[in-house]
């Protein structure tokens, strides 16, 4: 075999990426090259986001014997990155519509992954929240524009797919960053762990750059105050957008809420498992990036609305199994709540861009407002239910979201939006 037959290969196939002509009105459509490139562009931009916001989610014990904090203090390592990312959303979404989606992503992607490598070296705690805080607000740019991007350049027939794999490598993020940062904590430190993320994302963020197509169909609105108030009262006047808007916050604030706190409980008895078994256990997020495609595609076939219930009441029967003993039926129920979550996601995400009648980047920017904002808002407080009531706290918690996230799931197939 020839060994420079694989470099032939990359090289023929970026003359084809390069002679793709972005002229013309033509949706990217499924199966084709640029097809291709944007979603490897679009999937380690989801992969780079969500271990870059995650990667200290098991590193939370570790972060509490460092810094002398309590596991509710030092779940503000992950619910400072995911407030002030709900608050940039409300800036980087109409400021996407106004200078372009691209340009946005790019910036705020490379400042996310600086800020990540300057937190590895803080020495005081505040100075690490400052740090996470300053990285949320520039995730706030990825977050609020890829859902856009996706609806504004891929044929509607692969939208529902294609958005499934975006979230698939949000999954594979969550995953990654968990996983590495938990393996490298335990064997060096966790500025180590957080610096390697850093490093990972970095790289993303200039594969990203490179390959991501131009906007095709992108029209620049206007930034004045007026016409955001007007397209903020529309979105809300809407008689789907706020519910789905409420399904966001809901999903994520039960999701981030038993991986804030399942690690606290592995390690103590009986099972007082290791920092680096405890981040091994993120490889449940693989169901996730199985999941989220495969609702994308249900919902062709089966509509919005049931694929939505459905994932939900998976979620739900995932964390009523983590209130067993043994270890693997607990793994199991991860399992089921995490498959069920990014399937959850992807429907409900997907559900924005064809709902919102104009401005679809500030509709994007509001439902993530809501979900980053539930992470921000049941995270931290589900501690108090862990502190006070130990996991049967915890899942009482998550099963009283998720019984409100099905509610209004049925007023969404009421509704049959």
């Amino acid at each position: 075999m020839n060994l420079l037959s694989p470099l032939v290969a990359l090289k023929n196939l970026g003359q084809h990426w390069r002679r793709y002509d972005v002229s013309g009105d033509e949706y990217i459509k499924r199966g084709t090259r640029v097809w291709l490139r944007a979603t490897l562009a679009l999937f380690s931009a989801g992969l780079a986001t969500f271990a870059l916001l995650y990667c200290v989610q098991p590193l939370m014990p570790a972060l509490s014997e460092q810094f002398g904090v309590s596991p509710t203090a030092s779940s503000l390592s992950l619910s400072v990155s995911t407030g002030l990312l709900a608050l940039g959303l409300l800036i980087t979404g109409p400021l996407s519509d106004a200078v372009g989606r691209k340009s946005v992503m790019v910036t705020a992607l490379l400042m996310a992954a600086v800020f990540t490598l300057i937190a590895a070296t803080m020495s005081s705690w505040h100075g690490l929240l400052i740090l996470r805080a300053l990285t949320g607000l520039a995730l706030s740019g990825v977050a609020a524009v890829a859902m856009t991007w996706l609806s504004e350049e891929v044929h509607p027939s692969a939208l529902a797919f294609s958005m499934g794999l975006y979230i698939s490598g949000n999954s594979i993020g969550g995953m990654s960053g968990r996983l590495l940062s938990g393996l490298i904590a335990d064997f060096s430190s966790w500025r180590a762990a957080v610096a390697v993320t850093g490093c990972f994302a970095l790289a993303a963020a200039l594969l990203f750059w490179k390959i991501l197509p131009p906007s095709r169909h992108f029209r620049p609105a206007s930034l004045k105050p007026r016409s955001l108030l007007l397209n903020f009262r529309l979105h809300w006047r809407d008689p789907g957008l706020p519910l789905l808007f409420a399904e966001g916050f809901l999903l994520m604030g039960a999701f981030v809420t038993l991986f804030n706190y399942i690690g606290y409980r592995l390690m103590a008895p009986p099972w007082s498992l290791s920092q680096a078994i405890v981040g091994l256990l993120s490889v449940v997020y693989l169901t996730g990036s199985w999941s989220s495609p495969r609702a994308g595609a249900l919902t062709v076939r089966y509509g919005r609305a049931p694929v939505l219930l459905f994932s939900t009441t998976v979620m739900l029967a995932g964390v009523l199994l983590t209130l067993f003993s043994h270890i693997w039926v607990i793994l199991a129920g991860m399992m089921l709540f995490t498959a069920g979550f990014f399937a959850a996601h992807a429907v409900a995400s997907g559900w924005i861009g064809p709902r919102a009648r104009r401005a679809r980047g500030q509709a994007s920017s509001l439902y993530l407002f809501s979900y980053y904002l539930g992470s921000s808002l049941a995270g931290t407080p589900g501690g108090v239910f862990w502190m006070h009531f130990g996991w049967n706290g915890i899942t009482l918690f998550i099963t009283a979201m998720l019984v409100m996230a099905l509610l209004v799931g049925l007023r969404l197939r009421r509704k049959y939006l």
